[in-house]
């Protein structure tokens, strides 16, 4: 059984000051592990780094003002965790960069393609590189968990940018998965949180979308029966619908139909119609 929170433990947590890795720091103290939390906000990593030490005292509580992109801070980080705490029980990559989606689509500015794929790809990589030999040689039960989105198995038009470097989470953490699968006697494990509408940063909450202490509470859950895709609902979107839009997806390849045939305006009833009925056997 997969456990994110284990008392006694040590949570590392990036993108930890707001949002879903706050939720997530505040879990990990609420059970009693040792914390630390990453971030590039630095008056928010303090806030948070406050509030966690007040439930678990200072000593047990570690914020660092870091870019996940860089891997020389990432490989420092490692060896300052080793060093007080031990290795991690709990990595959450977390961190992400968004950019909206320019006028240009596909020829939106480089950098922004840069700056998506240097924090949302390689920022997981630098802390899986970072963190997963000393995981690996404590010998002892431990969980990796990558934030992706549903934007990165389905595609919607838009963003292609993000939508490009979350499929490339989805890619990289099922072939880590797989890895640490096959290693003998290995006890970390790896999972992929799949985000539904949630309310994170200093956005305000609407109704339909998830907190972010929900979508927390439901990975906890997910993650104990060993699951690997930890797709997540909201308010608005039952997991019906998201298995029917990710089928859907996976079909335009069998079926040999356009790209993205789901926004295709030859496909729009077919996709209609797909939606009102059951999902095959």
């Amino acid at each position: 059984m997969a456990e994110a929170f284990a008392k006694d433990g040590v949570a590392v947590i990036t993108g930890g000051a707001s949002g879903i890795g706050r939720a997530a720091a505040r879990r990990a103290a609420a059970t009693g592990m040792r914390v630390v939390i990453a971030d590039m906000n630095e008056a928010k990593l303090a806030a948070t780094a406050d509030e966690l030490a007040e439930t678990l005292g200072a000593d047990n509580v570690m914020a660092k003002v870091l870019d996940v992109a860089s891997v020389d801070a990432m490989t420092a980080l490692a060896g300052e965790v080793e060093t007080r705490f031990g290795a991690p029980t709990l990595l959450m990559n977390n961190a992400a960069a968004f950019v909206s989606g320019g006028a240009g689509g596909i020829l939106d500015p480089v950098e922004n393609w840069q700056r998506l794929f240097a924090v949302n790809v390689l920022g997981i990589v630098n802390g899986v590189q970072a963190f997963l030999p000393k995981m690996l040689s404590a010998g002892r039960p431990g969980a990796i968990v990558n934030t992706g989105s549903k934007q990165g198995l389905t595609s919607p038009p838009g963003n292609p940018a993000y939508n490009t470097s979350k499929a490339a989470v989805n890619a990289y953490s099922q072939n880590l998965a797989r890895d640490l699968r096959e290693r003998p006697d290995c006890q970390v494990t790896a999972h992929l949180l799949i985000p539904g509408w949630t309310t994170t940063g200093d956005a305000t909450h609407k109704q339909g979308a998830w907190l972010p202490e929900q979508v927390i509470g439901f990975m906890a859950d997910v993650m104990a029966r060993d699951a690997f895709f930890i797709l997540c609902p909201d308010d608005e979107t039952p997991p019906e619908t998201d298995h029917k839009r990710i089928y859907w997806n996976a079909m335009d390849i069998i079926l040999d139909r356009p790209a993205l045939s789901r926004w295709h305006a030859d496909f729009k009833e077919a996709f209609a119609a797909f939606m009102q009925r059951d999902l095959p056997k």
